[in-house]
């Protein structure tokens, strides 16, 4: 896989974000899953950076937290990776990836891109975590049944879930008919987005 210096460069950057966005964290009462900005960074980082580069960034933070570097609201180490939240944390990469993959596809002008963008991010950026997290919950935390594990680390969150996908999908929709991946990156690799403008160029 051929990466360029301006995709590692813009990786490194929304890894710094998630990095960031990490230090917002509000305790939700007897869970071991606290609410975060950190889902918005993964959606951004599929949505403009694309597949492989928004997988590569969330890569970089996994790896990296898992070796010691203090990235997650100030904290690092394998135990925190594979700690109780381990499962939404480990699943980050692959998130990113999907979004980066089905995005391209959709044409995100008008509201009905809008609403479009919406809901690849709410499913893949936002549910598809909890296909994960929620079973890894209920592993490190025994006591936890499917229920419990689903109304302390699942319920609680969807709505801010909604509201940061939302959020994302107003800021990739207008960026990304400036500077889509490839742009951004310097990959030539996302023929569909190169011809989606194409037939936008014709059409119009």
């Amino acid at each position: 896989m051929k990466l360029t210096l301006r995709g590692v460069i813009f990786s490194a950057l929304f890894a710094a974000i998630l990095v960031l966005f990490s230090f917002f964290s509000i305790s939700v009462p007897n869970s071991q899953v606290p609410i975060t900005l950190q889902t918005l960074a993964v959606m951004l980082a599929g949505g403009l950076l694309g597949a492989r580069y928004g997988f590569l960034s969330m890569a970089l933070v996994v790896v990296l937290t898992a070796i010691g570097f203090p990235l997650l609201h100030g904290s690092g180490g394998i135990g925190l990776v594979l700690g109780p939240t381990g499962g939404f944390i480990m699943i980050w990469p692959f998130s990113a990836m999907l979004i980066g993959l089905i995005l391209p596809r959709i044409r995100l002008k008008g509201i009905m891109g809008y609403v479009a963008a919406f809901l690849v991010l709410e499913i893949f950026g936002s549910l598809f975590l909890y296909l994960a997290g929620v079973p890894w919950l209920m592993y490190k935390v025994p006591s936890y049944t499917f229920a419990k594990a689903m109304t302390l680390g699942c319920y609680p969150f969807l709505p801010g879930d909604a509201i940061k996908a939302a959020v994302a999908a107003l800021i990739i929709a207008p960026v990304r008919q400036v500077f889509p991946p490839q742009r951004l990156t310097g990959s030539s690799s996302h023929s569909i987005v190169q011809n989606e403008n194409k037939q936008d160029a014709l059409a119009n």
